[in-house]
């Protein structure tokens, strides 16, 4: 019997490496295109992808990607999002809108509401918002954008209807 060792000997660094060391590759086998907002780069207005997109600067505007949007530690980004999952490590101010999944990171900051099927919110990420879960994450963004400043029993009333709030010291 012939054994080839590359097979066998799986990399013990990448089979224990974290989820988000991996993000980028995950982004790229998925949707085939990752396009990087580099550290120093500052960008305002529109920015569309139509893969997925990895922000390490500074952008100002609307955000849409048909893949995954992940924005470094180092990131600081005040937009709207629209994609199928986002991960948030730096800094976010806006709204957030996605088919799938919000992950807010160890030392993410988010201020503003997020629309979508599933959060996540790790310990020592801070949320200031409305979270909505919603099962299809339609996208309408219309019941979320002026909420941010609603009174409390506003929120209150929001609550009722399926909304929930969360915050996160």
């Amino acid at each position: 019997m012939i054994f080839k060792r590359d097979d066998d000997d799986a990399d013990p660094v990448e089979a224990t490496a974290p989820a988000p060391a991996r993000r980028e590759d995950q982004m790229a086998d998925q949707n085939g295109e990752v396009t990087i907002v580099g550290a120093g780069a500052r960008l305002e207005g529109n920015v569309v992808s139509a893969g997925s997109l990895r922000i390490d600067g500074q952008v100002k505007g609307q955000i849409n990607a048909e893949g995954d949007v992940a924005l470094s530690p180092q990131s600081q980004v005040e937009a709207d999002i629209r994609a199928q999952n986002v991960s948030v490590a730096g800094a976010f101010k806006g709204n957030i809108i996605v088919k799938g999944k919000a992950h807010l990171a160890r030392g993410g900051r988010v201020d503003g509401n997020i629309t979508s099927k599933t959060l996540v919110i790790e310990e020592g990420g801070i949320f200031h918002g409305q979270s909505i879960m919603d099962g299809g994450a339609s996208g309408s963004g219309s019941s979320s954008s002026g909420q941010a400043g609603a009174s409390q029993g506003a929120a209150a009333a929001q609550t009722e209807k399926g909304t929930d709030q969360v915050k996160v010291p």
